[in-house]
């Protein structure tokens, strides 16, 4: 039986790169979507799998294969599934950290979608670092809001680093967070990753597309998951735009542990199932009140906890 990660998944067809560095394109048994697999793709990129040559091309210079097993993951991260029959779509699995990628403007990155995904982050156990991009482009205010946002997620324990692809700002900073990793870039379309990806690597030459100057928003490039090799150590996956993150699989009462702010709290409220909404004595809303809390970030939580995005910032 061959070995291998998959390095490119088109929805029909995935790309599975031996550990001897050949690329099979395969397909996947059936029954696999039989199993309980509750998303929308059985298999994902960055999925170590088991796969068998299609034994009527063994001899010929261009092979398929047949994807016989998926390696238990060690985590994984997820979006809203479009397909309303399924719970998630798996954006990518076997990460070692993930980027996401902000900016103030061109488009807006709300501190609500920010929070969503690092929720996600969390609770998958992905460390997640926050990278400000296009810093060459913003207005001294909009420059003062960045700063803001960075000393708050720094306060809270996550990583920020500012980038400009322009100037070159943050790229050799960039470039050695990624070394030897196994690295995924997320955020909305049009703030900018494949142009980042591309600054690091240029041999990938990945597609990439301005924005919108009428609409301030992002138009798709990339349509499917892809895992590159860096020339300088370890593998980038590019994913889709991300409109809507999901939270997925998650009690209310466990929301509040992915805000490590918050968590630090829980024993001091007065109760133990504290939800930090309504109860006497809750140290959450005490924090808040004091501004030692962000009120972006509950207005975050509360979203979460209704799964309504009517709280944003």
């Amino acid at each position: 039986m061959n070995k291998g990660i998959v390095i490119k998944s088109t929805g029909s067809w995935y790309t599975v790169q031996t550990e001897a560095g050949k690329k099979i394109d395969c397909k996947i048994k059936g029954n696999f979507r039989l199993k309980g697999i509750r998303s929308t793709n059985p298999i994902a990129v960055g999925d170590h799998v088991e796969f068998r040559i299609n034994e009527s091309e063994e001899l010929q210079t261009i092979q398929t294969g047949l994807i016989t097993k998926i390696v238990d993951r060690k985590n994984y991260i997820i979006r809203k599934s479009p397909n309303l029959s399924k719970q998630s779509h798996i954006i990518a699995s076997n990460i070692d950290q993930a980027f996401l990628v902000i900016t103030i403007n061109y488009p807006v990155t709300t501190t609500t979608f920010i929070d969503r995904f690092l929720v996600s982050a969390e609770a998958y156990r992905i460390p997640c670092h926050l990278i400000f991009n296009k810093i060459d482009r913003y207005s001294p205010e909009q420059s003062k809001q960045m700063d803001e946002l960075i000393e708050l997620y720094e306060s809270i324990g996550y990583r920020c680093l500012k980038t400009s692809t322009k100037t070159k700002v943050g790229m050799d900073t960039l470039q050695s967070w990624m070394e030897g990793k196994t690295n995924v870039f997320a955020g909305h379309s049009g703030v900018g990753k494949s142009t980042l990806i591309n600054t690091i690597e240029p041999n990938l030459n990945l597609k990439t597309r301005e924005i919108s100057d009428y609409h301030q928003t992002g138009k798709h490039t990339t349509t499917f998951s892809e895992m590159f090799e860096l020339g300088f150590g370890g593998f980038i996956i590019d994913t889709p735009g991300i409109k809507g993150f999901g939270v997925l699989d998650m009690e209310k009462e466990e929301i509040s542990h992915y805000f490590p702010e918050m968590f630090q709290l829980l024993e001091n409220c007065q109760y133990y199932n504290c939800t930090h909404t309504h109860e006497p004595a809750c140290e959450v809303k005490k924090y808040v009140h004091e501004g030692k809390i962000a009120e972006s970030r509950y207005y975050s939580y509360l979203g979460l906890l209704d799964n309504d995005e009517k709280y944003r910032n």
